[in-house]
């Protein structure tokens, strides 16, 4: 049988680029080389699309230029129903314009312009099955706010908060400041609004520690967030697999922090190996938790998950009060650090099979959608009568 070709995009105009190449040669190396073939597909800070084999190479990301000598620029033109990677002709006599088939997307991307919809809207266009959420589910599952918001619609519990525009912060910080402090208590967490491995967020317990954290989210999104702290803090995770209400769970985690928050240097680079990613951040699983809190995390899981139309795999962050054993929905990550294949392994789940898992999602996925109505014929232009008219 001939292989199936699995495009595998990484990469991205993101503060997050970093992470999602790790997580991207992490999973080209682990799927099946009998079942598949990788085409890599990158796409720089700067947005430039690239293919070659030197995107295998993990050393020369550090060296400045070096990609862009080694690689060719690659389109993915959105037209429905062409399943290609363009490969555009050299300049020259005789240079022919070159293509590959694609028979399915694994994005492996984190951040801004790719994890939160932009990229899922351009494979809509092309009608290529993908791995992962879908425009709606990305984008909310990317933005803290709209996030919260379905949350707290779907009954789950979050902790407190309240958001605003940073023009609003930059326009009057005194405004700003009684707003929160009428609203949260000391101390509360600041995060940009939409991005991920925790870049951009700090704790403040005090006014001048507020004006500060404000600062730095400011200088990454226009829209921000404050959260009440949940103290004494417990962070648990579980992640979800599969789409609609066929879904698995994976065993809880508790991951371990050097400080109270976990830092994006807690969550990638904490073990001084940076090619293992998120796989490699100091956690205990399963984690150690009473049976009713596990219960509690899984249903939170499970419904999470589908609020935000999931699909693929998620990692779902929890905060825990350790005193009361109260369980908080922070985050759902809809396309977590390393695919999340650490927390599956323990189950009996390896990283092949959980990309199988996630490729035959994504075909299931696009068979379902291909029996929806998305046209029809009607007489209406046919009818005339429109000169003049608006």
């Amino acid at each position: 049988m001939e292989k199936v070709k699995v495009g595998v995009i990484f990469g991205g105009r993101s503060v997050e680029h970093e992470v999602s190449i790790i997580s991207a040669l992490q999973a080209i190396h682990a799927l099946d080389k009998e079942k598949y073939q990788a085409v890599p597909i990158y796409i720089s800070k700067k947005g430039a699309w690239l293919g070659g084999e030197a995107l295998l190479d993990l050393a020369l990301y550090q060296q400045a230029g070096e990609l862009e000598k080694k690689c060719y620029p690659v389109v993915l033109a959105p037209v429905h129903g062409r399943f290609r990677l363009d490969i555009p002709a050299e300049k020259g006599l005789f240079k022919k314009a070159e293509e590959v088939r694609l028979d399915v997307i694994l994005p492996v991307v984190h951040g801004s312009f790719v994890e939160d919809g932009c990229l899922q809207g351009l494979l809509e266009l092309t009608g290529i099955p993908y791995v992962g959420p879908g425009v709606l589910g990305a984008a909310c599952g990317m933005d803290k706010i709209a996030m919260k918001a379905i949350l707290k619609e779907a009954g789950l519990p979050v902790a407190d908060y309240l958001w605003f525009y940073t023009g609003e912060w930059e326009d009057d910080n005194a405004a700003v400041i009684a707003k929160i402090e009428n609203k949260l208590a000391y101390p509360v967490i600041i995060k940009p609004a939409d991005l991920g491995s925790s870049i951009g967020i700090k704790k403040a317990a005090n006014r001048q520690e507020l004006q500060d954290a404000l600062d730095l989210a400011a200088s990454f999104s226009r829209r921000l967030i404050v959260e009440r702290v949940i103290a004494p803090l417990r962070e648990i995770n579980c992640s979800v697999l599969g789409f609609e209400n066929e879904l698995e769970l994976s065993f809880c985690e508790e991951p371990f922090s050097a400080d109270e928050i976990l830092s994006f240097k807690d969550k990638y680079i904490g073990s001084g190996n940076i090619a293992k990613g998120m796989s490699a951040a100091k956690r205990r699983v399963p984690a150690d938790i009473s049976d009713q809190v596990r219960q509690d995390v899984e249903n939170y899981a499970r419904c999470s998950f589908n609020a935000l139309d999931g699909a693929g795999v998620c990692r779902i962050d929890f905060l825990l009060n350790s005193n009361t054993d109260e369980v908080f929905v922070n985050e759902v990550n809809t396309i977590p650090g390393s695919l999340a294949y650490y927390l599956w392994e323990p189950t009996g789940k390896s990283y092949p099979a959980l990309l199988d898992d996630l490729i035959r999602i994504a075909l299931l996925r696009s068979r379902r959608k291909e029996k929806n109505i998305y046209s029809y014929s009607s007489n209406i232009l046919a009818q005339g009568g429109f000169k003049g008219k608006k």
